[in-house]
C-alpha cells in the first residue's frame, strides 16, 4: 500500500516519455536502419519495371527513342552516360542487378561492402530516372538521395565526416516535409480542406470508401487535411527542445505514409519516406545523451550559415531583379493615363511623319521584349513608327487606379497611350498577341479613324469560354497567385533561366528573364486572367462590327490543331471587319508563343504584316475585299533579322 501513490505518477510520466522525447539511436543502427528501408523501396521499384518491361520498349510510355529528348537541353557526358543505360536489355539487366543488391542489403551485417551496395542503388537509380520518365515518383528520388548518403557514410573514413553526411540526408527531409507543407498553404483546396475529398475521387490516387467518409464527416475530414499540413509545415520542429517532438512526429509521419500507400496505392512512400526518420532520430537526439556521445554537429552550424548567406543572396536577387525590370530601357518614356496608371513605352522608331506608328499590345504573362524579332525588323525595313509598352504591373508599369481591375482598364490605357505617344493625326496600326490582340480590337472603337488597321496575332476572342477553349486553364488564377508568392519569398535564386528565352535576340534575354523571376508581372497576369474570365464568361452574341478598318488575323498551326474551333473564332474576328480588306493566315508549325519569339515564325508574320499594309504579297498572291484563308511556309529572313545579330539599339542600352 505505501507504493500506492507512487503509481498514478508514474505511469503518464511513462506515456509522456513514451510520446514526448528525443528517439536515441545509434549512428551504425541508424545507418542500418535506413539503408536496409530504401533497399525495400528500390527492390519493389525494379521489380515493378520488370513486370511492365512493355513500357520501355518500342511504342511504349517510355520509349527511349521518344524519351531521350528531355536531355535535349543536358551536356554530352550525361546524355552519353543515360544512352548506354537505356536500351531495353541494358535497363533490364540493371534493374534485375538492383533487385539482388537490394535483396543483398536486407541481410543482416554492417561491412564496407554495404556501402558500395548503397552507392550502387542510388547511381543506377540516378542513372535510370530519364529512361523511367513516365512512372516514376518522389519515392525514388527520397531513396536515391537515402542510399547516397548512407553508402557515402559508410565508406567516410572519419566519424565526422559520416555524421556530416547523416545531417546532410536529416536536413533534406525537414526540406522535403516543411517545403510540401508550405507550398500546400497556398492553394485554396487545402486551407479550406477541400484537398483530401478531391484527391480520394480521382481515378488515379482515389479511394471511393475514404472519398465517401470524407463527405459523411466533413469536420473530422478537415480536422485531417489541417492536421496533414500541420505536420508537414511544423516538421523541423523535431530539433526543437532536445528533441521533444521527435517521437510524436515521426510516429505520425509514417502513419502518413502508410495511409498514402494504402488509400493512394503509394506503396513505396511506405517504406522511403521513412527510410528518412532514423537519420532524422540519430540528428534530433541531444548530444549530451549517452547513445549520440561524440556526434559531430559541426554541419549543422554550417547549414545554418549557408541558410543565412542563401536568405542574403535571395533577397539580393530580389532587389536586382526587380530594379532591372522596373528601370526599362535607357530609351524609356513613360506615361500616366486617365486610370492614373503609369505606362513604360518604348518608341523603337519615330518612323517618317507620313507614315503610320505600329503600336505592340503584348499577351498575357508576356513581356513587350516578346516583339523583339517583329519591332526590329520593322525599324529596319519598313518607315512605320514602332512602339511597344508594358500594361500596368508589367515592367516598369505601375498600377495606380483604386477601382477593381476591368479589361475596359486595359483598352482606356491602350487608347490614352496612343494619344500620347502618338503625334495627333498619325495613323496607327495595332497588334496584338493574345487578349493583346482583343484590346486592340476594342480600342480601335474608341479610335476611330486614327485606326490604319489591326493586325490580330494567335488572338483571344471572347467567346472562346462559350467554346469550351478554356475549360482546362480554370486554376491559372491560383497557379499565377502560388508564383507570385513563392517568388516574394525569394525562390527565383532557384529558378533556371527557360530554354524559351534563348529564342529572343541576345540583348533582350536578360531583362525578360528578370520579369519571368519577378513577382510583379504574375500578379498582374493573376489580376487580369480573373477579369478576363469574368468579361469572357458573360459575352453572347456576335462580335461588335469595326467599320472600315482593314485585318490581318495570324493563327499559328500549333493553336488551331489542338483546338479547331480557335480557327472558326479567329475567322469571326476577321467577319467583324466590315468595310474594309480583311486577310486570314496560318503559320505553319508555330505555336502560340514561338510565332513571336522564334526568328523563322516572327519572320513570317512581319512579311506578312509589312505585304498587307503595302497593298503587295511577297509570295505572289493577290488580296482581295474578302475574307482570305492561306499557310505561310517560307520565311523571308534579312540579315537583320538573323538570329545572333548584334541588336544595335538594345545592345547600348545593356
Amino acid at each position: 500500500m505505501k507504493f500506492s501513490g507512487i503509481i498514478p505518477a508514474v505511469v503518464p510520466g511513462r506515456i509522456t516519455s513514451a510520446v514526448f522525447g528525443p528517439a536515441p539511436v545509434a549512428r551504425d543502427r541508424a545507418i542500418g536502419m535506413s539503408e536496409r528501408l530504401a533497399a525495400v523501396s528500390s527492390l519493389q521499384s525494379s521489380l515493378e519495371y520488370l513486370t511492365q518491361r512493355k513500357d520501355i520498349e518500342k511504342g511504349g510510355m517510355n520509349d527511349w527513342e521518344v524519351a531521350r529528348q528531355y536531355l535535349a537541353g543536358a551536356g554530352p557526358v550525361t546524355r552519353r552516360l543515360v544512352d548506354g543505360v537505356s536500351g531495353v536489355r541494358t535497363t533490364t539487366a540493371l534493374h534485375l542487378a538492383r533487385s539482388a543488391v537490394s535483396l543483398a542489403m536486407l541481410l543482416p551485417g554492417d561491412s564496407r561492402w554495404r556501402g558500395a551496395g548503397n552507392v550502387f542503388l542510388g547511381a543506377s537509380s540516378a542513372l535510370l530516372s530519364p529512361r523511367h520518365h513516365y512512372g516514376g515518383d518522389g519515392s525514388d528520388q527520397v531513396a536515391t538521395l537515402v542510399q547516397l548518403a548512407t553508402g557515402a557514410a559508410r565508406l567516410a573514413p572519419s566519424p565526422a565526416a559520416k555524421d556530416a553526411l547523416l545531417w546532410y540526408a536529416s536536413l533534406q527531409a525537414g526540406m522535403a516535409y516543411a517545403v510540401s507543407g508550405w507550398v500546400k498553404l497556398f492553394g485554396k483546396p487545402w486551407r479550406d480542406a477541400s484537398a483530401l475529398g478531391g484527391v480520394m475521387r480521382t481515378r488515379t490516387y482515389g479511394h471511393e470508401g475514404l472519398h465517401r467518409w470524407t463527405c459523411e464527416h466533413p469536420r473530422t475530414a478537415k480536422a485531417l487535411t489541417h492536421g496533414v499540413l500541420a505536420l508537414e509545415c511544423l516538421f523541423p520542429l523535431v530539433y526543437a527542445r532536445g528533441g521533444k517532438l521527435t517521437r510524436s512526429m515521426i510516429t505520425s509521419a509514417a502513419a502518413f505514409h502508410v495511409a498514402n500507400g494504402y488509400f493512394m496505392g503509394l506503396s513505396r512512400f511506405v517504406t522511403a519516406f521513412p527510410a528518412f526518420h532514423p537519420l532524422v532520430a540519430y540528428t534530433a537526439t541531444p548530444r549530451s545523451h549517452p547513445t549520440v556521445a561524440g556526434r559531430d554537429d559541426r554541419a549543422l552550424t554550417a547549414a545554418v550559415v549557408a541558410l543565412a548567406g542563401g536568405t542574403a543572396a535571395a533577397a539580393a536577387t530580389v532587389v536586382r531583379r526587380r530594379l532591372r525590370t522596373t528601370e526599362g530601357w535607357h530609351t524609356s518614356r513613360t506615361l500616366t493615363t486617365r486610370s492614373k496608371n503609369l505606362l513604360q513605352y518604348e518608341e523603337y522608331s519615330p518612323g517618317a511623319p507620313d507614315q503610320p506608328v505600329v503600336v505592340l499590345a503584348g499577351g498575357l504573362l508576356s513581356t513587350s521584349e516578346h516583339y523583339a524579332w517583329i519591332a526590329e525588323r520593322l525599324c529596319h525595313e519598313t518607315r512605320y513608327g514602332v512602339v511597344t509598352y508594358a500594361r500596368a504591373g508589367y515592367a516598369g508599369s505601375r498600377r495606380r487606379a483604386t477601382t477593381g481591375f476591368r479589361l475596359s482598364e486595359s483598352v482606356r490605357d491602350l487608347v490614352d497611350l496612343v494619344n500620347g505617344a502618338v503625334a495627333p493625326g498619325r495613323k496607327v496600326i495595332l497588334v496584338g498577341h493574345s487578349i493583346g490582340g482583343e484590346l486592340a480590337r476594342r480600342a480601335a472603337r474608341h479610335l476611330g479613324d486614327r485606326v490604319q488597321g489591326i493586325v490580330y496575332l494567335d488572338s483571344s476572342h471572347p467567346g472562346q469560354f462559350s467554346s469550351g477553349l478554356g475549360a482546362s486553364e480554370k486554376g491559372l488564377a491560383g497557379n499565377f497567385a502560388s508564383v507570385g508568392r513563392a517568388l516574394r519569398l525569394g525562390t527565383g535564386i532557384l529558378l533556371t533561366r527557360p530554354v524559351w528565352i534563348n529564342e529572343l535576340p541576345y540583348a533582350y534575354r536578360k531583362k525578360v528573364f528578370a520579369q519571368y523571376a519577378d513577382a510583379r508581372m504574375w500578379e498582374a497576369a493573376r489580376r487580369e486572367w480573373k477579369a478576363i474570365r469574368a468579361d469572357f464568361t458573360s459575352f453572347t452574341g456576335a462580335l461588335a462590327r469595326v467599320e472600315g478598318v482593314p485585318a490581318l488575323v495570324v493563327s499559328a498551326q500549333r493553336t488551331v490543331d489542338r483546338n479547331p474551333e480557335q480557327l472558326l473564332l479567329h475567322g469571326e474576328l476577321a467577319e467583324a471587319h466590315v468595310g474594309a480588306r480583311t486577310e486570314s493566315v496560318v503559320i505553319e508549325g508555330a505555336t502560340h508563343e514561338t510565332m513571336l519569339i522564334t526568328s523563322r515564325y516572327a519572320n513570317q508574320v512581319t512579311d506578312r504584316i509589312i505585304a498587307f499594309f503595302d497593298g503587295q504579297d511577297r509570295r505572289s498572291t493577290t488580296a482581295t475585299t474578302s475574307t482570305s484563308s492561306s499557310t505561310s511556309t517560307t520565311a523571308t529572313a534579312s540579315s537583320a533579322s538573323r538570329p545572333g545579330r548584334p541588336v544595335a539599339r538594345k545592345e547600348a542600352a545593356r
